[in-house]
């Protein structure tokens, strides 16, 4: 398995940037962002409509641009659920509503191989461009590589923290702003004071250890002051935002002149 970029530049305290591929599902997503500069993109199988075979193409298009690809499982529960985005290409997972340590280790389980975890060994994939190798050499790499983030979604969450990310396995944890605003009782209300102390919490408990976090956020403006609180993870967008948004803004420049 080929070096993780992201994962390498978080471990020597550098700052990633990535964005969320919600609908698009031509392979080219992979080279248009690793153009632009993105450092990483995360396919949504949670919310999007993206089968296992386009994981597969995503993984391979993004190997071929430079571009690391993650991939938001639909649960947080299931082995094959979490190992299956792996198998086929996916160089991590961004696992959605994790709430307690329990969860954070069968996530590990199902992620890493022996002695880390039990994931089922399927070692001539496209992760290894699928080349004959030395099993225990090639489980090895796997473990070493596979970026897992926890996506933080609820107060309990928050209030577990320290639990879920002291397990080993877990690379990185990224605030979902919209559920978490729903769990808190305001939904949609991201600027809300209690949706703010809640991220602020994580920050603390997460900048106390030098631990990867970030908020995933649809504009720089809105991610600029939590960069500035410590945040190297940055998560910016979506493919849906950039394309809408900036059409939007184009049509209406232009219909406004004629």
């Amino acid at each position: 398995m080929r070096e993780n970029r992201t994962k390498r530049m978080l471990k020597e305290g550098k700052t990633v940037i990535g964005t969320m591929v919600s609908d698009m599902r031509s392979p080219s997503i992979a080279q248009m962002l690793a153009t632009s500069g993105f450092d990483f993109f995360i396919l949504d199988t949670e919310h999007g409509p993206f089968s296992i075979e386009t994981v597969q193409d995503m993984a391979l298009a993004a190997k071929g641009a430079g571009i690391n690809l993650f991939v938001r499982v639909p649960t947080r529960f299931g082995h094959h659920n979490l190992s299956r985005p792996l198998d086929a290409g996916a160089e991590g997972l961004l696992v959605p509503q994790v709430e307690t340590a329990e969860e954070v280790r069968n996530i590990v389980r199902a992620t890493r191989y022996f002695p880390l975890g039990k994931r089922g060994m399927a070692l001539r994939r496209a992760p290894n461009d699928y080349a004959r190798g030395n099993s225990r050499e090639l489980a090895q790499s796997a473990n070493n590589e596979v970026f897992i983030i926890l996506q933080i979604e609820s107060k309990v969450a928050i209030d577990n923290l320290d639990e879920l990310i002291s397990t080993e396995g877990i690379d990185a944890v990224l605030i979902g702003p919209n559920d978490l605003s729903q769990d808190l009782g305001v939904p949609g209300e991201l600027s809300h004071p209690v949706v703010q102390e809640h991220i602020e919490k994580l920050a603390e408990k997460c900048n106390r250890i030098n631990f990867p976090w970030g908020v995933h956020l649809e504009s720089p403006s809105m991610l600029i002051p939590w960069i500035e609180k410590g945040m190297r993870f940055i998560m910016c967008s979506s493919d849906i935002s950039m394309i809408v948004d900036t059409g939007s803004n184009l049509v209406k420049t232009l219909r406004e002149k004629i």
